[in-house]
């Protein structure tokens, strides 16, 4: 096996009509010009990604690729979305080194297609349901909607919802810890006759343990996603039965391996658990299914933005059927980026 040391990396801050707010594109570079590739939702503004690359660059330069665990416990990356985003670059990289899949590197594809979430956001409540209804007849049978915060327009909007797509559809509400605990408690029980399936974050939860009284007192399962932030939060939310469904946002969580050790304590648990990730233009959409691919614990439909299938910098479009997408075959995430279309969008 030959080395990898790493040569070589950039920053690109990418705005996309489709995807709203900005995007952190990384590109390492090793010594043989065998470049990887990872993203990140990110909030800098367009001076600090030279900065950051003049202060990182002499760090990791000449250091081997396969070094990803220890690379990251740097101060250097101790920023989730950055560190998720270095860290995705570093396995795509690995994986194009030894010309195999991501999913190859971590056990063996469990799956070859992953069931997806699809997360609907839009400008009104009409086109929600318009759209809503459009995805479950092309076959996506699990989809997430987030929450205004108004009790009453939340409740409409989840019964409209079920009532355009059916039964066809496993419908989760996020309401993006919107809600105090009384109001949290009202709204549990106008949903309880089956309008929604998991309401995602009900209420501002710096612990897990926090949704426990919430849940004591509905039937409707709740499920965790932004109070996990490393795997000992799965254990706390798991180990004290708050969460029907343990959420586990890449970018949140600071990367594929943290995601993975969360999913160890979910399963070891017996819990439900799946992958999310913020905002992708399609380089964090095929890492999840990656990792989905060789991951058993993630037992549930893994929730990405509608339009990250749209592989906004990618050169190949995924391999989408009946709610599933296929799992890129090729070395690293298993997709090729489109540079032309990096620098399009790239702000300048």
């Amino acid at each position: 096996m030959r080395s990898a040391a790493i040569n070589d990396l950039d920053f690109f801050l990418l705005e996309v009509p489709s995807a709203p707010g900005r995007t952190l594109i990384v590109r390492l570079v090793d010594e043989h010009a065998v470049e990887g590739w990872g993203e990140a939702a990110c909030s800098w503004r367009v001076t600090e990604t030279s900065a950051r690359r003049d202060a990182i660059l002499p760090a990791v330069t000449g250091r081997s690729v396969f070094d990803v665990e220890e690379l990251l416990t740097w101060e250097l990356f101790a920023d989730p979305p950055l560190r998720c985003a270095m860290e995705m670059a570093s396995w795509d990289l690995v994986g194009r080194v030894l010309d195999q899949p991501l999913s190859h590197l971590m056990g063996g594809a469990y799956r070859r297609r992953i069931p997806v979430a699809l997360r609907v956001e839009a400008a009104s409540d009409d086109e929600t349901v318009h759209l809503t209804r459009q995805l479950a007849d092309q076959g996506f049978h699990s989809l997430v909607v987030p929450a205004s915060g108004d009790l009453d327009r939340d409740v409409a909007l989840s019964r409209r919802i079920r009532e355009n797509a059916g039964t066809r559809i496993e419908l989760r509400l996020d309401a993006q810890e919107r809600y105090d605990i009384e109001t949290a408690a009202e709204l549990c029980s106008l949903l309880e006759q089956g309008a929604v399936e998991f309401l995602v974050d009900p209420v501002p939860a710096n612990d897990p343990a926090e949704l426990q009284p919430l849940q004591r007192r509905t039937m409707v399962p709740l499920a965790a996603r932004r109070c996990i932030r490393r795997p000992r939060d799965v254990l706390h939310a798991v180990g004290r039965e708050t969460s029907g469904l343990v959420v586990i946002d890449l970018q949140r969580v600071g990367g594929i391996l943290p995601s993975r050790k969360s999913a160890a304590v979910a399963e070891a648990a017996g819990a439900a658990a799946c992958l999310a990730q913020s905002r992708s233009l399609g380089l964090a959409t095929a890492a999840m299914l990656q990792v989905a691919a060789c991951t058993p614990a993630f037992t549930f439909h893994n929730e990405t933005p509608h339009e990250s299938l749209d592989r906004a910098v990618l050169t190949e479009p995924f391999d989408v059927s009946d709610g599933m997408v296929a799992v890129p075959q090729g070395p690293g995430l298993g997709i090729r980026v489109d540079r032309k279309k990096v620098e399009r969008f790239q702000v300048a």
